[in-house]
């Protein structure tokens, strides 16, 4: 086994996985030639910015194109303009974008070729309300959503249905067009879809669905999406459409490909790794509780591997908002809980942290735990119970030193767990 300390071991794991996901070791494989009038490149999500730069070092010809990304996720380009917005609660620079990109599709004509770059975070950078819908009722409803405690695709579902660009309506802007979106998965399941709530590819659910789950957790979206939401303007483009006859899609990387690059990092270590999946979805300090029992039952049993090893995990938890004014995202939630749950288990230490770069709002990626984060905690009278009910993890971790903080990253393929079990 290593001789490298625990958080350095782990450290090492994630930018493995990172290093997977990264646009230049992925785009070159399923680029199509170029075509006999325009390249134009439209695209949204945390990795655009980056996808960008990687596509103008190989790309055969000119480029034109916008792309839409997170605030302190740009990266430089010479023809592909970068523009920056908010996430996860759209604001009104993203707004403007989203309808220059729909502009921009429509001007494409038969001869020309769309290259979509789309990543995890376009939900919110491309949010662009429907006639009679406002920003700020977005904004309302983007903020219930994200603390409701719906998944990702529940959430996207209904972000789809109010919107005049997501949910393959993008695509639908340039009907005679074809068109090549290269995904980056952050969902579970990679379904394009999904993804960015899919501005390019075909929708195969309807307006009624998204009713149905803001009805299941309690939103009331307002006056003006409420009717909105009973028109049949707000059902998106179905799969039978003919805009989407000459759309192809390509995922070029996914949450399981950075778990296999960081098993692989962890085995040329001398560490057997399990990886338990890539689509593992719940409640964040739910899911832990289920981490922390693999880990008790290797320690004490050896099962389902023997240690020292790794444990592998990506997907996408979602957190209840439970209490006002708590700071942290899933992943610092998830190592919260995960302490919470191991009670100071020797021999276990982890990393959970978002490939991002950015864990929810903060400034950090995740957070890391250790066997002696419980004492330290109470030591400094820190309690993981009080912090966790408040859904204040951020300041938790901060307090006793422990956040992950790597910046920005330019590409996202959601969440990475690892846990050393030594």
């Amino acid at each position: 086994m290593t001789s490298l300390p625990p958080r350095d071991l782990l450290r090492r794991l994630f930018d493995a996985a990172v290093t997977a996901a990264q646009p230049a070791e992925a785009l070159a494989r399923f680029l199509p030639p170029p075509p006999k009038g325009r390249t134009i490149v439209v695209g949204a999500g945390k990795a655009a910015a980056e996808m960008a730069a990687a596509l103008e070092g190989i790309w055969p010809g000119p480029l034109t194109g916008l792309v839409v990304t997170r605030y302190g996720h740009s990266a430089p380009t010479r023809f592909i303009e970068v523009v920056e917005a908010a996430h996860p609660v759209p604001d009104a620079a993203g707004q403007i974008a989203a309808q220059r990109l729909l502009d921009l599709a429509a001007t494409a004509g038969p001869n020309d070729l769309i290259l979509a770059l789309v990543s995890g975070g376009g939900s919110a950078l491309l949010a662009l309300p429907p006639d009679g819908v406002s920003l700020p009722e977005i904004q309302a409803l983007y903020r219930a959503l994200l603390a409701s405690g719906a998944d990702i695709a529940q959430m996207n579902r209904v972000r789809k249905h109010v919107s005049r660009i997501l949910g393959g309506r993008l695509a639908a802007a340039a009907p005679r067009t074809p068109m090549v979106s290269l995904v980056i998965s952050d969902v579970p399941g990679d379904e394009p879809g999904v993804i960015a709530s899919g501005p390019t590819v075909p929708d195969v659910s309807n307006r009624a669905e998204a009713q149905a789950i803001l009805t299941a957790y309690g939103i009331d979206p307002g006056p003006a999406l409420t009717d909105w939401l009973a028109a049949p303007a707000a059902d998106t483009p179905a799969p039978d459409s003919p805009a989407f006859a000459n759309k192809r899609v390509h995922v070029i990387a996914s949450p399981l490909h950075s778990l296999r690059a960081a098993e692989a990092a962890a085995t040329a270590l001398g560490l057997p790794a399990l990886v338990l999946g890539d689509a593992i979805e719940g409640e964040a300090r739910e899911v832990a509780k289920v981490h922390a029992g693999i880990a008790r039952s290797i320690r004490q049993h050896g099962l389902p591997v023997k240690p020292p090893c790794v444990i592998l995990s990506g997907g996408e938890t979602t957190v209840t908002v439970r209490a006002k004014g708590g700071r942290g995202g899933r992943n610092a939630e998830f190592a919260l809980g995960l302490a919470h749950a191991l009670n100071g288990l020797d021999g276990v230490y982890a990393l959970a942290a978002d490939t991002d770069g950015i864990d929810g709002t903060e400034d950090n990626a995740g957070a890391f735990v250790t066997p002696e984060t419980l004492a330290r905690a109470r030591a400094a009278t820190l309690s993981a119970t009080d912090f966790l009910a408040r859904n204040d993890s951020y300041s938790f971790f901060e307090a006793l030193g422990d956040l992950l903080i790597t910046g920005p990253t330019r590409t996202n393929v959601n969440d990475f767990r690892a846990l050393l079990i030594v």
